[in-house]
């Protein structure tokens, strides 16, 4: 794996929490630009992105049908109630694995 990219919360950088939202849904618009990203992991508050009310689905959709990997945690969409409406449901040891093969690891 060229470069795997690691989501925590649903939002991007620090701040004002609804600028942090339309933030990360223009960085997951423009994603396919990343060189070589091949997966993108969801854990901790990041999993909020793949819930059935995430506003950012249809831009996630679109990276998934792109061939990108969309990995949220197991345990994360458990303890935060989501049902992820995209993705493949993974546990930490496949996260670790992800980060493990990836040449380049991103975290926002």
């Amino acid at each position: 794996m060229e470069t795997l990219l690691l989501l925590n919360h649903e939002g991007m950088g620090h701040g004002d929490p609804d600028l942090a939202k339309r933030i990360v849904r223009t960085f997951l618009q423009k994603a396919k630009q990343l060189r070589g990203l091949e997966a993108i992991a969801f854990y901790n508050g990041g999993v909020l992105l793949v819930a059935p009310d995430s506003p950012v689905l249809a831009e996630l959709t679109l990276l998934e049908e792109a061939g990108i990997d969309l990995i949220p945690c197991g345990t994360c969409c458990e303890a935060h109630g989501v049902t992820p409406v995209v993705g493949k449901v993974m546990g930490m040891d496949d996260i670790i694995q992800a980060m493990n093969h990836a040449a380049k690891v991103i975290t926002l």
